[in-house]
C-alpha cells in the first residue's frame, strides 16, 4: 500500500508540472488555433534562468525564502518577455497564413530556442541549487512523499485557483473567453484582440517558467534539453485532455504523469514513453477531440 501511494504522489507532482506547460499549449490554441511548438523551450529557458538568478544570489548569500522568489519572478518575467517577442516576430505576420506555415514557424523558433541556449550555455547537464529544504515527515510518510513535491502541489494548486479567477472574473479573461468563440464578433464590439492574444502568449509562458523552475529543483539538474522532452509530454497531455480545454489540459496531464508514475513502477521505467503515447493513441482513436474536448466540423 505504502509503495502504491509513492507512485499517487510521483504521479500527481509529473501530472502537476505537465499542466503548467500545458496550459500554455492549450490556451494559445484556444485563441488562435495554433500549435505553439517553441512553448517547450519557453519552459527550458524559465529553468535556465531561474539557476542563474538563484546561482548568483546564492554567491551573495541571500536568504534562501528571497532566491526562492528572485528566481521565480525574475524566471516568470524573462520567459514572459521571450513568449511575447515570439509571438511577435515568428507567429503574429503569419496570421493570415495557411496553417501550415505558423506550424513551420513553430517548429523552426523551437530549434532555434534550443540552439541559441546551447551556445550561450553548454550541452552539459549543470546543478541547479537545491531551493527546497527537506521537511521531516513522520513514519509511515517520511518515505514516501518528499518536500519538493509537496510545495510542486501546493504551487500548482494556488497558480490554477488564480488562473481560474483570471479567466472567469477579469476583463481580460472574459474578452480570452469572447476572443477564442469568434474573433470577428469579439473585433466588432470593441474587443483589441492583438492585445489579447500578446497577454495569452504571456501568461501561457508565465505558467511555464514556474514549471521550470518547480522540476528543476526536483530533479536536481537542467540542461538545453529538457524543453522539448517536457513539451512533447505536456502537448500529449494537452490533446489527452482535449486542447482548447484549460479543465482538460489540467486533467489530461494528470491522467498522463499518473500512467507514467504506475507504469514505471509496476513494470518498468524502460515502458514510461510507451504508455504515455500508447495512452494517447487510444484516446486519438476512441475520442479523436480528447476527454474533455469538443467535436468541431470543419470544412477541408
Amino acid at each position: 500500500m505504502d509503495y502504491f501511494v509513492e507512485l499517487l504522489f510521483s504521479g500527481l507532482t509529473r501530472g502537476a508540472i505537465y499542466a503548467l506547460i500545458a496550459l500554455g499549449y492549450t490556451m494559445v490554441y484556444g485563441i488562435i488555433g495554433l500549435i505553439n511548438f517553441a512553448h517547450g523551450e519557453i519552459y527550458m529557458i524559465g529553468a535556465f534562468t531561474s539557476f542563474v538568478v538563484a546561482t548568483v544570489l546564492s554567491i551573495y548569500g541571500f536568504p534562501l525564502l528571497a532566491i526562492i522568489i528572485l528566481a521565480g519572478v525574475a524566471a516568470t518575467i524573462w520567459s514572459s518577455a521571450y513568449g511575447y517577442t515570439i509571438e511577435k516576430i515568428a507567429y503574429k505576420p503569419l496570421r493570415g497564413a495557411p496553417r501550415l506555415s505558423p506550424l513551420i514557424s513553430a517548429i523552426g523558433m523551437s530549434i532555434f530556442l534550443q540552439n541559441y541556449v546551447l551556445l550561450a550555455q553548454t550541452s552539459d547537464f549543470l546543478p541547479f541549487p537545491a531551493l527546497i529544504p527537506d521537511f521531516d515527515f513522520m513514519e509511515p510518510y517520511a518515505h514516501i512523499v518528499g518536500s519538493t513535491d509537496i510545495i510542486i502541489l501546493i504551487v500548482t494548486t494556488v497558480v490554477m485557483l488564480i488562473l481560474t479567477f483570471l479567466i472567469k472574473y477579469t476583463q481580460i479573461g472574459k474578452a480570452m473567453r469572447a476572443t477564442s468563440q469568434d474573433k470577428t464578433m469579439a473585433m466588432l464590439v470593441g474587443i483589441n484582440i492583438n492585445r489579447v492574444i500578446s497577454v495569452t502568449f504571456i501568461i501561457g509562458s508565465g505558467l511555464a517558467a514556474i514549471g521550470g523552475l518547480l522540476i528543476a529543483t526536483h530533479i536536481g539538474q537542467i540542461n538545453f534539453y529538457i524543453g522539448f522532452i517536457a513539451g512533447i509530454k505536456a502537448f500529449t497531455a494537452a490533446v489527452l485532455g482535449g486542447i482548447g480545454s484549460i479543465p482538460g489540459a489540467v486533467l489530461g496531464s494528470l491522467v498522463l504523469g499518473l500512467t507514467e508514475s504506475f507504469a514505471t513502477g509496476y513494470v518498468s521505467s524502460d515502458y514510461e514513453d510507451v504508455f504515455a503515447f500508447s495512452l494517447l493513441v487510444l484516446i486519438l482513436i476512441f475520442k479523436p477531440s480528447g476527454i474533455l474536448g469538443k467535436s468541431e466540423t470543419q470544412k477541408v
